[in-house]
């Protein structure tokens, strides 16, 4: 017994010597593999920047896929739609609740469906707008604004929204302003200088707290 409670409870915990991330690839439809130089060029700004030794290539880990759990972070991106089984949907809450970390960026047009998914997730659950005060904000690059605005997309306010878990943010959501667009090599989006830097910061704070809370 106490041998299988062990192998439950290897299960259950995110690796926190880990410093990989990598991109979830979900069922439904939707372009789970977007933006293919966005993860790559953020991993590449961190291990130059704030001291990461990230794999500088990602790998992606499907949402049904127990390898989740080798990963502090996973990101999430996409233009459409989004489905999870009961099965996915469960092993996704245990991996947050255990320590994990989901970023989402919505690539326009996802925002209905992850809304109605993660409802899957945590049904109890409903995304909370993140005051600029909050340390997801305030790491080694500062936003005293609050997410920074990169694409115009419906021309609505840049939002970060979270989802809090016994008081600890384990969804990062950024809306309309697609950081991970900002992240992507210079030529696709032609991005100012200026814009993508301040993408690749931001993203840098997003792992950065993920790694340590």
């Amino acid at each position: 017994m106490k041998s299988l409670f062990v192998f439950l409870l290897v299960l259950t915990t995110i690796d926190i010597f880990s410093q990989d991330v990598a991109i979830l690839k979900y069922n439904g439809g939707g372009d789970w593999y977007a933006n293919p130089t966005a993860i790559p060029n953020l991993i590449a700004f961190t291990n130059k920047n704030i001291n990461t030794r990230i794999t500088t290539t990602p790998e992606s880990v499907a949402a049904n896929s127990e390898d989740i759990y080798n990963y502090p972070i996973i990101f999430m991106t996409g233009h459409g739609n989004v489905f999870f089984s009961n099965q996915e949907a469960n092993l996704l809450k245990q991996y947050l609740i255990s320590g994990g970390f989901l970023h989402i960026s919505d690539n326009y047009g996802l925002d209905k469906f992850i809304r109605r998914e993660l409802k899957k997730v945590f049904p109890t659950l409903s995304f909370q707008e993140i005051p600029s005060n909050h340390p997801i904000y305030n790491q080694t690059f500062k936003f005293p604004n609050g997410i920074p605005k990169i694409h115009e997309h419906n021309k609505k306010q840049a939002q970060g929204f979270g989802l809090f878990y016994e008081g600890r943010l384990i969804v990062f959501y950024d809306y309309e302003t697609d950081l991970s667009d900002g992240w992507e090599d210079q030529i696709i989006h032609n991005n100012p200088t200026e814009v993508r830097e301040k993408a690749l910061q931001m993203g840098s704070n997003i792992i950065e707290y993920a790694f340590t809370n």
